[in-house]
């Protein structure tokens, strides 16, 4: 009994509110749209860029001479700075090189000390000699004179002749004697010379086996452990040492998005000190808390891609770019005459898009549009099939079919004409509620 009554009143509630005419509700109904008028608006659209990450500077370790690897003192993903050992090959013969080399210079240095000496005994020598000489020519200029007044005759007068001559060829070998002395220390010197640079030949190829690095950065992969064998000429290097205090990111524009930067700043130089800050996407989606610039681009277009190489530099103070990552370059445009207009607004068919344009008589038709493949993935940025001041239905586009007459409301009429019939359906889940949305009260809370 009661549930009959029940349904009776239901019954009777739902007849009046339909009779009522919709004075107090104003709901939309099936021919009842929202319509938005097309406007000029300022558009900032992001295009992303797939990028690959590298340090500013990623150094291939390699021993410059063969042997065994004895001993690593870092190990992967490591910090170590400019000069700092990494790893040390087998020594044991370069050592026993640098003791042979020190002990060739000091057998040149006694040479030398020995060819200095033969200096000193052959300028003693050349001054005995020339004192003899100096002897024999005052005899043999006396005998002259004692010839002349006949106190001598001819034997005694050649024989001071003879001493004289015999003592200048002593002066003439003592004087060949000296030239040659200093040549011995000329080639002492040399020997001495060749030993020093053996010397230090084999002092470098021992400092070679203590192998350090050039530049501060992190460690990579150690391919090669203790006891490996490695050489100037191994397929792999001993570790890769990457300097990321900056990060360079690597992408690629389109001809295009290059062609129009050069045109809007009078060429490509003007437009790379011209370019805005860029952003970089990290491959978990999240945004890097660092902007970077754009530092060069390439003068060539790659035929297969059609695109032009770009270079941005990131500053990398928290180290949390690797070497090798990869994310995207966010680039902003801004376009400060836009036909911006909501996603929601539209009908995608595979890769067209459509909307549904409203006419003066209030008349809908299916238009094919063209947008900036650019976008925020809430608005579009229409480049053509619509303009300035054209009307387009925002929303219910799937009841819509082209050429029906609609009647328009602005967004705020039909989203307000919503909420009254979510109110009513609230209240239509009780007798008393059915009786109050019939008496209009719930206008009122």
């Amino acid at each position: 009994m009661i549930k009959s009554k029940f349904l009776l009143l239901a019954a009777i509630a739902i007849t009046v509110l339909s009779s009522c005419g919709g004075n107090k509700r104003q709901l939309p109904t099936s021919n009842e749209y929202p319509v938005i008028t097309i406007g000029a608006a300022n558009a900032q659209m992001k295009t992303t860029y797939p990028a690959v990450l590298k340090g500013i500077q990623d150094v291939e370790i390699r021993p410059k001479l063969s042997g065994l690897i004895t001993k690593l003192y870092v190990h992967e993903g490591e910090t170590v700075r400019a000069g700092q050992v990494l790893f040390v090959i087998d020594n044991s013969v370069y050592q026993a090189a640098v003791r042979q080399a020190e002990a060739a210079v000091a057998s040149a240095q006694s040479g030398i000390s020995r060819a200095q000496s033969t200096v000193v005994q052959a300028q003693a020598a050349l001054n005995s000699a020339q004192a003899q000489a100096a002897t024999a020519q005052l005899t043999y200029n006396n005998s002259k004179n004692l010839y002349s007044n006949k106190v001598i005759g001819d034997y005694e007068l050649q024989s001071a002749k003879n001493a004289y001559e015999t003592a200048q060829a002593s002066v003439n070998q003592a004087r060949s004697g000296i030239q040659t002395a200093h040549s011995g220390v000329k080639q002492a010197q040399a020997a001495l010379k060749q030993a020093q640079a053996g010397l230090a030949s084999a002092k470098d190829n021992l400092s070679f086996c203590y192998v350090k690095s050039p530049t501060n950065g992190f460690v990579g992969s150690l391919p090669y452990k203790e006891g490996a064998l490695v050489s100037p000429s191994s397929p792999m290097p001993v570790t890769t040492i990457s300097d990321v205090s900056t990060m360079e990111v690597f992408f690629s524009m389109t001809e295009a998005d290059v062609l129009a930067l050069s045109r809007n700043d009078h060429g490509l130089s003007n437009a790379i000190n011209n370019f805005p800050k860029v952003s970089l996407q990290l491959v978990d989606g999240s945004i890097y808390n660092h902007e970077g610039i754009i530092v060069k681009m390439s003068g060539m277009i790659d035929a297969t891609t059609g695109t032009i190489n770009v270079i941005a530099h990131f500053p990398n103070p928290e180290h949390l770019l690797k070497s090798g990552g990869s994310g995207k370059v966010v680039i902003a445009k801004n376009n400060n005459n836009a036909l911006v207009i909501p996603q929601e607004a539209t009908v995608q068919v595979q890769d067209k898009i459509f909307v549904y344009k409203v006419d003066d008589k209030g008349k809908v038709h299916y238009t094919e549009i063209q947008v900036n493949p650019d976008n925020d993935g809430v608005n579009y940025v229409v480049t053509s099939g619509l303009k300035i001041g054209d009307k387009i239905v925002s929303k219910g586009l799937t009841t819509l079919q082209d050429g029906k007459e609609i009647k328009a409301l602005t967004p705020a009429q039909y989203d307000e004409a919503l909420k009254k019939a979510a109110r009513l359906g609230e209240n239509q889940s009780s007798a008393g509620g059915f009786l109050k949305a019939m008496k209009g009260d719930d206008d009122k809370k």
